[in-house]
């Protein structure tokens, strides 16, 4: 069959790994230079060693705030990715109901989801649940528009193909649609990902008590800017294992499209 579907399962290379390394230790020698040649004083800039130093002096305060950040990120983007999967099939299946909710998604996407934020602290209340709840939005849009674009990408005469030979619809959803969708999905994937991590910044310093965001927010009104590096570098540090898992998972479960 033209257009067809094949795993790709490329491994990752050392290269991937060594590259962003390199352009991290790139970075933290150019910071590490600039505040020499400026002298900047630490209260405004502090070097790296200063920031690492704050990081290796409270391994439990920051393992246990990731951790917090890690949990919500997991639930509210679970969520998101689960119920953004879910509409964007719906929306391929039918077509009146895209024509209904395709130009809201679209258009919601772009408003501030921090506006959102005071109506969930009014229906939610100030727990948790309003975190999750608020991650999940932000975790939502990219996947069910990503997903939504994969599925249409089908080539007509591939489904006219399936529909020759009396195929079902969860047949043709799992052996044509979705294998093609499967690069859209994961691009979708990996933008609600980083974008869950930031919601669950934002999210706590709304209404959580513990996490990294809560860490940076303690910190700014303290004005204690090392702190506040050292969890900004831990909250990269978090955001990039994430979005390795997914790169990761995509290289060994993903599927591209093949003219074969």
């Amino acid at each position: 069959m033209n257009g067809r579907v094949r795993e790709s399962g490329s491994p990752v290379t050392a290269a991937d790994v060594a590259l962003p390394l390199g352009g991290l230790a790139a970075a933290t020698g150019a910071w590490w230079a600039l505040v020499a040649a400026l002298d900047i004083p630490p209260y405004l800039l502090p070097p790296p060693d200063a920031v690492a130093a704050v990081i290796l002096g409270n391994p439990g305060l920051f393992a246990r705030n990731a951790a917090a950040t890690a949990e919500k990120v997991s639930i509210g983007g679970s969520v998101g990715v689960a119920a953004g999967f879910l509409l964007a099939v719906s929306i391929s299946r039918l077509p009146w109901l895209r024509r209904a909710v395709y130009p809201y998604l679209v258009t919601v996407r772009v408003l501030p989801k921090i506006a959102i934020a005071p109506l969930l602290l009014i229906y939610v209340g100030t727990g948790t649940a309003t975190a999750v709840v608020f991650i999940g939005l932000i975790a939502f849009f990219p996947m069910v528009l990503s997903t939504a674009a994969g599925l249409d990408r089908v080539p007509a005469e591939q489904r006219d193909l399936l529909r020759s030979v009396d195929a079902n619809p969860l047949n043709a959803f799992l052996r044509l649609e979705l294998p093609y969708a499967v690069p859209d999905l994961f691009a979708g994937l990996k933008q609600s990902v980083t974008l869950a991590v930031i919601g669950a910044v934002v999210a706590e310093w709304i209404v959580a008590d513990s996490g990294l965001g809560f860490i940076v927010l303690l910190a700014s009104e303290n004005v204690q800017v090392d702190l506040m590096l050292a969890a900004l570098a831990v909250l990269v540090a978090l955001g990039l294992a994430l979005y390795g898992l997914i790169v990761v998972a995509q290289r060994r479960l993903g599927w591209t499209p093949t003219a074969d």
